[in-house]
């Protein structure tokens, strides 16, 4: 969250902000968007009655969710604004949207152009925040399930990056066992396993498959990703498959980032930025640390069986 927030802000979010909690608020509504989630899709006049009716819960979560975004939105944007207005701001997406566009947040007499930062801020961190902190938790399960990876990603590191100095984003050339690693994170368990839910705005056929306007539609990126043609032994963890045994990259797998950020108009925009953050904190982690199952008070490993969250993110 704190790495988002100080790309697109400029802001040094520490865990104890209040804008923090305001964002775990706000993220905590994502699961709004699991399609079924609430009878109200279902029976759409449910909305206009009252939330202390028994059974209208959700009026109230959604409430207390869109208070938490709006929050979000207003109160990250202003602290940034008021950096840039001192002079103290460092660079981020915002202050290149206000000041690199030329963007007046001040002109009142038209609300739609104060708006686009904001927005496009909020976007950036509702986005980014939650999956990118999934994706490190798939890696840090993966790499406690297989030791073998970790001691030949290590023995990488150590070849190409030495004891004298951590890793960077510039190493990502010489460390493609790294970047196997991060893809094969993308494909075993993708952070979005059916994607964002999409709508239909028109009736469209698709391969001889007639879909009316309106249509909630889901990319099944598990499928995709767990296709035993393009993937053999689609359950393994096994960042090896992308890589060839001369260290070459192995063009004829596919990558999995075609499936895991989604499609068309509405492919994450900050996809470049999750899997070179992805890299350089996999890097750093491997280079400093050895990953392994917690232990029982005995000190023994404790069986860890990797399982799929409910939700959008899991």
């Amino acid at each position: 969250m704190a790495t988002i927030v100080k790309v697109v802000y400029g802001l040094d979010l520490a865990e104890t902000d209040p804008e923090a909690a305001r964002i775990e608020k706000m993220l905590e509504g994502l699961q709004a968007l699991t399609p079924g989630k609430y009878l109200v899709e279902f029976l759409p006049f449910l909305q206009h009655v009252p939330g202390w009716v028994p059974g209208m819960e959700f009026q109230r979560e959604l409430g207390a969710w869109r208070d938490a975004t709006v929050g979000t939105k207003e109160g990250l944007f202003k602290k940034s604004m008021e950096g840039i207005d001192k002079g103290i701001q460092t660079r981020s997406v915002v202050s290149e949207l206000v000041e690199g566009r030329g963007i007046d947040v001040q002109d009142e007499n038209d609300p739609i152009v104060q708006e686009i930062p904001k927005s496009v801020g909020n976007v950036a961190v509702e986005g980014g925040a939650d999956t990118t902190f999934s994706s490190l938790q798939t890696f840090f399960l993966a790499l406690s399930l297989n030791p073998e990876v970790q001691r030949k990603a290590q023995s990488q590191l150590d070849a190409v990056v030495g004891p004298g100095r951590f890793p960077e984003y510039a190493d990502r050339s010489n460390l493609p066992y790294i970047t196997a690693i991060v893809k094969e994170c993308l494909r075993w368990h993708p952070v979005l396993p059916f994607g964002v839910p999409h709508l239909t705005t028109q009736d469209i056929e698709y391969r001889g498959y007639f879909i009316p306007a309106r249509t909630v539609v889901l990319a099944n990126a598990w499928a995709c990703l767990h296709d035993d043609q393009m993937y053999p032994e689609p359950e393994r963890f096994f960042p090896d498959r992308f890589v060839r045994e001369n260290g070459e990259w192995n063009t004829k797998v596919p990558d999995p980032a075609q499936f895991a950020f989604g499609y068309g108009r509405r492919i994450c925009p900050g996809r470049h930025f999750a899997e070179a953050s992805m890299f350089v904190y996999v890097a750093m982690v491997l280079h400093v640390f050895n990953i392994g199952p917690p232990l029982d008070a005995d000190g023994k490993p404790i069986h860890i069986e990797p399982k799929m969250t409910n939700g959008v993110v899991s």
